[in-house]
């Protein structure tokens, strides 16, 4: 085989394509259809809490068209890090579409589900054994943190998927996996360079993202050859160029040259970057470094707590140019009301039209707007005292006396009622590590299943 074809239908499974660009995409007669399907963008939230952070009609719409175009015709299609975070109840709940689709539209194929939740017990041990390393700026993993994590997922790479198809699985659906492993796996099976495969997969996991302009709700198409890989978006009003391809590689990566991964590195620097025409790029010249011991990625979720929200607007140019001694008065007010109630809470302010999205990293320290937003978060131990603290600084900030102030009627705009919402409860991650292992397939356990529409 002198070139391996890989449609990409969309940077996160759920987040839709345009039917004309899949379709474009199969007249061009792929060996591959695949897609990730998660992220940790999103936060510690989902994977806690085991929930999908995609909708679920969106995730079934989108592989309703990728099973009915491909299963007829044979061609792979493999699914990573199944309902957005990769654990056993993302993986089941991602299972369960697919089982229903395959009722709806009467397709029969093999499936190979692969687990990638880790027993708490494998990573103490492994943590006993010094296997365990953070990655920064995370600190070293502790057994009291270990336990109190509620979800352990790894990274798995292209081997457990490659195990898969070689048991013939049409269908692949993993757990959390290494994000280009879904695109890079089945070529490197079929004989192509494991540095252009992961390489590609790199830049095919967010579709149509690499393209200008861009965009993670399109398709991508790949052409992978034995010295180098071209990248064609679907979709007309879309191009690939040298720039845009070269930019997309150093996408959420602190180091150009060295992209790390399950069991190695991806080596950049003799990578080269071509137009071919002027909406094909190609890349040629990288490479995938093995490492001296096969290492993945540990994520892993505790809760913390509950979160109450309230969400206010404020426009007076004087309480504007007093907010910070204003929440501070606020915060103290609330400390000493709940004093000697034993209370554990954090109590947050974020002011949008100063620094509402950079926060401490904000070049500019004053206000230029004439109104900001003001979100106030309370973090407690249960919801209840999450309520009261969040209650109490939102009531005191609404009649704060500030200097200068010329109303009494209230410093606050609400745009809702009721003002507070819950937001249930709290995580963060608490496990962003890399575990050593012996064997690459030994932690994602594989299950095959022969799904019948009938």
């Amino acid at each position: 085989m002198d070139e391996f074809r890989v449609l990409s239908t969309t940077a996160i499974l759920g987040y839709g394509f345009p039917v004309a660009s899949f379709e474009a995409g199969m007249e061009r007669n792929p060996h591959l259809i695949a897609v990730d399907a998660g992220s940790t963008d999103p936060g510690p939230y989902y994977l806690g809490a085991g929930v999908s952070f995609t909708d679920r009609d969106a995730v079934k719409r989108d592989l309703e068209l990728m099973l009915q175009a491909g299963v007829p015709k044979g061609i792979p299609i493999v699914i990573g890090t199944a309902g957005g975070s990769g654990g056993d109840r993302h993986l089941e709940w991602n299972r369960q579409i697919i089982l229903e689709i395959a009722r709806e539209q009467n397709l029969s194929f093999k499936m190979a589900v692969i687990h990638a939740e880790i027993p708490k017990d494998a990573v103490k041990e492994a943590l006993q054994e010094g296997r365990v390393k953070p990655l920064s700026p995370a600190p070293e993993l502790t057994d009291d943190v270990l336990e109190e994590t509620i979800s352990v997922v790894a990274q798995m790479g292209i081997e457990p998927i490659i195990k898969a198809l070689d048991a013939g699985a049409q269908v692949v659906l993993t757990g959390r996996c290494y994000d280009p492993a879904v695109f890079a796996a089945p070529a490197v099976r079929a004989g192509f360079d494991q540095g252009l495969a992961v390489h590609m997969g790199k830049i095919l996991e967010c579709a149509s993202i690499a393209a200008t302009p861009g965009s993670g709700s399109d398709c991508m198409f790949g052409y992978l050859r034995h010295d180098h890989f071209d990248l064609e978006p679907l979709n007309p009003i879309r191009k690939c160029s040298q720039l845009s391809v070269a930019a997309h590689t150093l996408y959420e990566k602190t180091n150009p040259y060295i992209l790390p991964g399950p069991g190695g590195h991806l080596d950049l620097r003799e990578t080269k970057f071509e137009q071919v025409t002027d909406s094909i790029a190609r890349v040629s010249g990288s490479r995938f470094i093995k490492s001296p011991a096969y290492t993945i990625k540990l994520e892993g979720s505790r809760r913390i707590g509950y979160r109450t929200v309230s969400i206010a607007g404020a426009r007076d140019p004087i309480l504007i140019n007093q907010i910070d001694e204003i929440i501070d008065g606020v915060k103290e007010r609330v400390k000493d009301n709940f004093k000697n109630r034993g209370f554990e809470y954090d109590l947050l302010f974020t002011i949008y039209g100063r620094n509402g999205v950079m926060g401490s990293l904000e070049p500019k320290n004053q206000v230029e707007g004439h109104e900001i937003g003001i979100i106030i978060e309370a973090v407690s131990d249960s919801q209840a005292h999450a309520d009261t603290i969040c209650a109490a600084a939102r009531s005191t900030m609404l009649h704060y006396g500030y200097t200068g102030r010329r109303a009494t009627a209230g410093n606050l705009a609400f745009p809702y009622s009721p003002s507070d919402f819950h937001a249930g409860e709290v995580f963060v991650f608490s496990l962003y590590h890399v575990m050593e292992v012996e064997d690459p397939c030994l932690m994602f356990p594989m299950v095959l299943e022969e799904v019948s529409g009938k």
